[in-house]
Parts: C-alpha cells; sequence; structure tokens
C-alpha cells in the first residue's frame, strides 16, 4: 500500500542520516585531534552527564591493625611467669622445652596475649619448680625490697617501764597482705623486766647475748642466746628476770593488714 511505500522510504532516510551522522563526528574528532592534542574534547552531541561517585566511595581507606584486647588477668600471670623464669636464670626456649609447650605460646603467655588453660600452667609449675598458685600472687602489682646497713636502723622511742628497752627497725615494706615489724632490741643497764606486753599476730624472738627468763602466759622458760621463740602474740609475755647481761635479741612480729 502506498503508506507503507512511504514508511521504508523514511526509514531508509533515516538509516542514511545515521550513517552520516557517525561520519560526521568521527571526521570531527580526527581533526580536532589534529590541531589540539593536549586539550581535552567535548562531544559535540552530548548526551549524558559524567556520573560522580561519591566521596566516601573513592577516598582511599587506610587499614589500621586490630588492636589486641589484653585481659588484665592474662598479663598477670604472664608478668608472674616471666619474673620466675629470669629469676631461675631460664631461656623462653628451655622453659618450653621442659614444659611440653611451644616457644610461641610461652611468648604470648608472658606477654599477656592468651590466657593460659590450667593443664599449661601445671606444665609452666613443674618446668620451674614451683607451685601453680604461685602464678597468681600480686608481685607483679607491687614489689618492695629493704636494706639496712650496720647500725642504720630506725631507733623507735619507748616510753614508761619499757623505756630502756632500746627497740632499732631493721626494714619496712608497703606492698602484700602481711605486715612484718623486725626489731633489734638491746636491755639497756637500767632496764626492768617487763611481762605485760600484748598485741595481734605473731612473734618470733631470737637471743644475741644474754640470758633471761620468758614469760608466755603461764609458761616460763630460760632462754639465752642461740635460742629462739615462736608464738601467738595475743596473749601476755615479756621477760620475767633477767639472768646474765648484756641482753639483746631479734624479735619480729607479723600481722595481716586491714
Amino acid at each position: 500500500m502506498a503508506w507503507e511505500a512511504l514508511y521504508d522510504n523514511r526509514k531508509i532516510d533515516f538509516s542514511r542520516l545515521y550513517v552520516f551522522r557517525r561520519i560526521w563526528i568521527c571526521e570531527f574528532r580526527f581533526k580536532a585531534s589534529l590541531y589540539m592534542p593536549n586539550r581535552a574534547i567535548a562531544s559535540p552531541l552530548p548526551t549524558a552527564r559524567p556520573l560522580r561517585l561519591p566521596a566516601s566511595v573513592t577516598r582511599a581507606r587506610s587499614r589500621q591493625p586490630t588492636p589486641v584486647v589484653r585481659s588484665l588477668s592474662a598479663a598477670r600471670i604472664g608478668a608472674q611467669v616471666r619474673a620466675l623464669r629470669m629469676a631461675a636464670e631460664v631461656s623462653g626456649g628451655e622453659l618450653a622445652k621442659t614444659s611440653g609447650i611451644s616457644a610461641s605460646m610461652l611468648s604470648r603467655i608472658e606477654r599477656g596475649l592468651v590466657s593460659p588453660s590450667v593443664e599449661t600452667l601445671e606444665r609452666l609449675s613443674k618446668g620451674l619448680g614451683v607451685s601453680a598458685p604461685r602464678f597468681f600472687g600480686d608481685q607483679a602489682r607491687r614489689t618492695d625490697f629493704c636494706h639496712v646497713r650496720a647500725g642504720r636502723g630506725v631507733v623507735v622511742d619507748r616510753i614508761g617501764a619499757v623505756s630502756d628497752y632500746r627497740y632499732e627497725l631493721l626494714g619496712h615494706l608497703l606492698s602484700g597482705n602481711l605486715f612484718v615489724e623486725p626489731y633489734l632490741v638491746t636491755l639497756l643497764p637500767g632496764a626492768d623486766p617487763y611481762v605485760t606486753f600484748q598485741h595481734p599476730g605473731l612473734k618470733f624472738l631470737y637471743f644475741l647475748s644474754g640470758g633471761v627468763t620468758y614469760r608466755y602466759g603461764g609458761k616460763s622458760v630460760g632462754v639465752r642466746a642461740g635460742d629462739s621463740l615462736l608464738f601467738e602474740a595475743t596473749a601476755l609475755h615479756g621477760i620475767e628476770a633477767i639472768q646474765t647481761q648484756p641482753v639483746s635479741y631479734l624479735s619480729v612480729v607479723f600481722t595481716l593488714r586491714e
């Protein structure tokens, strides 16, 4: 029919127009590249805008290492293992071999990166020659050391009936749950017997010179240089009679901190 022929003719014209358009674009781009090689050539027939990605996509992301979370208890156990190993003068490789664990595992334990199992702690305790509870001590939290030279102790003044008992403090520590008071006690020439000492804790006495009769509660014993006494200090105690002079002894009192 006539309208079908007209449609076919228009279809051919459009095809020719499309081919002509493509040839013209290619020719334009070729000539532009000859005269302006360093300039960006815009399309004569732009059909779309360039796609712009958000900055969150195009920005380079720096990869940061994942922070290592250390357990406080694991860090304390690791510090104890390391301290005991160094005190025993054993290398990490030797301890790992005797304990039956890998050297890398021992290194991670000492750095507090892993929490060792009970079985691993048992192996380490055997390798170090200590008991497993030693790994749970509080020495890693704080450790004190006291050195008192001869004759440099702190003299503690006493009043009343024991004013002629010279007490020289030989050391003092602030760490731990046990409070220790070591004294060098010397009886001066005017000292009298005194049997009413009483206080909490344990007391250890080591006699360096002289001889006395010592009372504890309802019991009395004769002691001299080289003898020692250990007792609960909550009962009445003290020197009942002085036999030979000069009298001096080491007195150490142990009490728990409140």
